[in-house]
């Protein structure tokens, strides 16, 4: 599992970085990546990336987290997914929201 993050006296937060390789540009990815992670309560950032990838970084609540994890196997319907890469990362800032970049 991730590093763990202490919040608060009972909130354990974790950081990931991903990387979803597929048909991923073009079919709204990373808005239904922001809209998932902001009804899950995490934060970070998503972007297309020049390979034709997308990639962005997630921290959240260890369940959010794996429940985050999960859908990005999926993405929106018409996304085909191929693989996801999920890695343990430094937590970077508390509170930012979750942001679209490029």
């Amino acid at each position: 599992m991730g590093d763990l993050l202490k919040v608060g006296e009972d909130q354990v937060r974790q950081s990931y970085r991903f990387k979803v390789y597929g048909r991923v540009q073009g079919v709204f990815f990373r808005q239904s990546t922001r809209e998932f992670a902001l009804q899950n309560g995490i934060d970070g950032w998503v972007c297309n990336c020049d390979d034709a990838t997308v990639e962005g970084q997630a921290q959240g609540a260890p369940a959010a987290l794996e429940a985050l994890r999960l859908w990005l196997h999926r993405g929106p319907a018409r996304a085909q997914v191929v693989r996801v890469e999920w890695q343990a990362t430094e937590q970077a800032q508390d509170g930012v929201g979750f942001e679209i970049r490029r």
